[in-house]
């Protein structure tokens, strides 16, 4: 595997450079979502629902008490008649006027109670009950919340722990969801090493184990990783393999147009059609987006950084479209500095860190190293014409390390990678 310098014009193709927000756009919206399945709820976390979340049973299921204390009907004093407590099966008898059951959250409540009475509010002596007037019945009401067939969450929204609580609280099993994307990694490139300390003359591969969690936090169920040399027909045979059975490949390398290079001759072998051939954007040029039929091919720069650039370029909304997901807007901010280099014609994707008087750039960003990244809470979207003081887009992982946020402001997903780099793509900084 190697990678050549980068550049802006088309690379290996006729085809143009993609501008960075229409190549993830494009991601986004070419696949279509995959097929739906009902799948158990403790199945169903973080799939995407594919047809809408609809109440088997009305929520509440019987009116029932909001707090401890007691039902009464009439405007008192009471007589208490009795007591009731939650997980009661069987019907309770309706109240006469001055009396009053003891009942505990949850419980049904007789018919008609007009209100339940707090223990705080309440004074009881021996079965006499009186309670200052109140404004609050204190009684949830049968299908107060969700109505028997009512659409709760639409179909398109993922799955969380508070939606797989609520199918559970109106009766719900199973939940219909878009199938999990398989992905698979192809480690391209003969220099690559994946333990230990790497010899003179070759390189610890740091974008494996980066992407492997990104891939699942995305989404995508995992196969098993492969590991490709450079020759030509080892590779092609490599991808041809693997869209056998992966809904997306991902092939680290190999992206752009040196010697060893083989990703384009591989897709012109399968027939592939490449939608996204260069993004222009820097880091990360050299990226690939290519279709084989029903599956999809992602071609990363070998720099460990700018393959990071690449997939949330490409892969992010890929397998969001794939989920039948709708794209997430970014979130904004104002990167004040100053000594960011203008570019008037590609997007900038830089490490930044929230400060008080908003963002600043993370020193030290090289297309082949992860250490300002590792110390960023996000990387920021620069596009083409930027000037100082004005918003960025905001791109960040799924996850946070616990890194502390800057004075006085929240915290932002943080930033997961290795310290080894790989050779190839212009391993120099970004100028800032």
């Amino acid at each position: 595997m190697t990678t050549a310098p980068h550049h802006t014009g088309s690379h290996h193709s006729s085809r143009p450079a993609t501008e960075w927000a229409a190549a993830r756009a494009l991601a986004h919206r070419l696949p279509a979502p995959l097929p739906a399945e009902s799948v158990p709820l403790a199945s169903a976390a973080g799939r995407t629902l594919a047809a809408p979340l609809v109440a088997a049973v009305p929520l509440p299921g019987f009116d029932n008490s909001a707090m401890d204390g007691y039902a009464v009907r009439g405007p008192g004093p009471w007589r208490v008649v009795g007591q009731i407590l939650a997980g009661r099966t069987h019907a309770v008898a309706p109240l006469v006027e001055g009396t009053a059951v003891e009942v505990a959250t949850g419980a049904p409540v007789p018919g008609r109670a007009d209100r339940v009475v707090p223990y705080e509010i309440a004074d009881r002596i021996g079965d006499v009950l009186r309670a200052v007037p109140g404004d609050r019945r204190h009684i949830r009401c049968a299908g107060e919340y969700a109505a028997r067939g009512q659409e709760l969450v639409p179909a398109g929204s993922p799955v969380t722990p508070a939606v797989l609580g609520l199918a559970a609280s109106v009766g719900l099993d199973h939940l219909t969801v878009r199938a999990r994307p398989r992905a698979r990694l192809l480690i391209s490139g003969d220099e690559v090493v994946h333990a230990g300390r790497p010899p003179w003359g070759r390189v610890r591969d740091a974008i494996g184990p980066m992407l492997a969690p990104l891939l699942s936090a995305w989404g995508a169920d995992l196969l098993g990783p492969r590991m490709v040399g450079d020759q030509p027909d080892w590779f092609a045979g490599a991808i041809a393999d693997s869209t056998r059975d992966a809904d997306v490949t991902v092939v680290c390398g190999a992206s752009s147009v040196g010697p060893a290079d083989g990703l384009h001759a591989s897709l012109r072998h399968l027939g592939a059609v490449a939608h996204v051939d260069g993004v222009r954007c820097r880091p990360g040029h050299p990226q690939v987006l290519a279709q084989a039929g029903a599956r999809w091919i992602v071609g990363l720069p070998g720099n460990p950084y700018a393959a990071l650039v690449a997939a949330l370029t490409l892969i992010d909304p890929l397998l969001t479209g794939l989920a039948g997901r709708p794209p997430a807007d970014l979130d904004t901010a104002v990167l004040t500095t100053d000594p960011l280099r203008l570019d008037e014609r590609n997007t900038r994707i830089v490490p930044v860190r929230r400060g008080a008087r908003g963002l600043r750039l993370v020193d030290g960003a090289h297309p082949g190293y992860l250490g300002a990244a590792a110390d960023a809470d996000a990387l920021a979207v620069v596009p083409p014409g930027w000037r100082p003081g004005t918003p960025v887009g905001l791109l960040t992982l799924p996850w946070q390390v616990g890194r502390p946020p800057g004075p006085g402001l929240p915290a932002l997903p943080g930033w997961v990678g290795s310290s080894e780099a790989r050779t190839g793509e212009a391993d120099r900084r970004i100028p800032l």
